[in-house]
């Protein structure tokens, strides 16, 4: 029996010493490195690559050499195009975080009071965060706003007295095709930020809304504004981030709800910063000019998500929130 045991403690033995000359370190680097180097290849390779090629002036090519200095930036800035597609996203923005952060916190407050049904309306609302935007703007577009007297926003205006087909996406005054892009948007992405916001009224601990009632706080009203708003701080502000930013990004459902007006045949003007890049470098293969506008909306972003971090005091301590 001793003999037996001796060749498997050995064996045993030689694992451990070969587990000892390959350290942790070594295997973490083995199997991060593809990631790595495919994050610094296609994601900062390409950032820095698109830097350098706003400089330069890249029509129909994407190689270095044509230095032309800011000339791409200020003939951006100076295009009436370009500067109508950044007040149009401008409003967008300032319309469509404050709706749909309203939306998204009085559905998840609705919710969460629910005792039966709770997972089927929550899964109810989330399921058009999986709906592609483009989907959801086709969808909109020909069948909700098609502008026929069978589509269903013309059939219920029939209903409410209104004899004529309305032409939602091709009425420009007054600007109906507003109502196709804001509905649409609200409707693709308001159950996703339904859920962060019911993700953090779930973590607040049940014994503050018992602290609440005893001190005489019976309403729910007066239990949202003391207790579960006040503990909502850090999930607004992540909201609110991602709102802005994903608001700034439009580009889906202006482009394929305003696709026939975006290609010349007039109508609405409802180009957005990322439509006019995308014409700009794709259409007319100016690659210089269009890298120029990727990284003036990228300012633009940086901007604006730091100056609403800093007004919410997103990321300062509990002792410089009393100061």
């Amino acid at each position: 029996m001793t003999a037996t045991a001796a060749p498997a403690t050995v064996r045993a033995g030689g694992r451990r010493r070969a587990a000892a000359r390959w350290p942790a370190w070594r295997a973490f680097i083995l199997l991060t490195l593809p990631m790595v180097a495919g994050l610094f290849l296609f994601k900062y390779v390409a950032i820095g690559w698109g830097l350098l090629l706003s400089f330069n002036d890249a029509r129909g090519t994407i190689s270095l050499g044509a230095w032309n200095g800011l000339d791409n930036y200020r003939r951006l800035l100076s295009d009436p195009a370009f500067t109508r597609s950044l007040v149009t996203i401008l409003l967008f923005t300032l319309f469509i975080v404050p709706v749909t952060f309203a939306l998204a916190l009085g559905l998840a407050v609705l919710v969460n009071r629910l005792r039966r049904g709770r997972a089927l309306f929550r899964t109810t609302f989330f399921v058009p965060a999986a709906v592609s935007y483009v989907v959801g703007a086709l969808v909109w577009k020909m069948s909700l706003f098609s502008g026929t007297p069978s589509g269903v926003a013309n059939s219920l205006a029939y209903l409410l007295g209104h004899e004529d087909a309305i032409g939602w996406v091709a009425t420009v005054d007054p600007p109906l095709y507003w109502v196709v892009l804001v509905t649409v948007r609200l409707w693709l992405q308001t159950g996703f930020y339904m859920i962060l916001f019911l993700a953090g009224i779930q973590q607040v601990p049940a014994q503050l809304y018992e602290a609440a009632r005893v001190d005489g706080a019976h309403s729910e009203r007066q239990l949202f504004w003391h207790i579960t708003w006040p503990m909502l701080r850090n999930t607004s502000v992540a909201v609110t981030l991602l709102l802005i930013i994903n608001a700034f990004q439009a580009f889906d459902e202006f482009y394929n709800i305003l696709a026939s007006n975006l290609s010349g045949l007039g109508g609405a003007d409802g180009r957005t910063p990322l439509i006019y890049l995308f014409q700009t470098a794709l259409g007319e293969q100016n690659y210089g000019a269009g890298s120029a506008g990727a990284f003036v909306v990228t300012v633009l972003i940086v901007l604006f998500t730091l100056v609403q971090g800093r007004f919410a005091g997103f990321g300062r301590t509990d002792e410089e929130e009393a100061r």
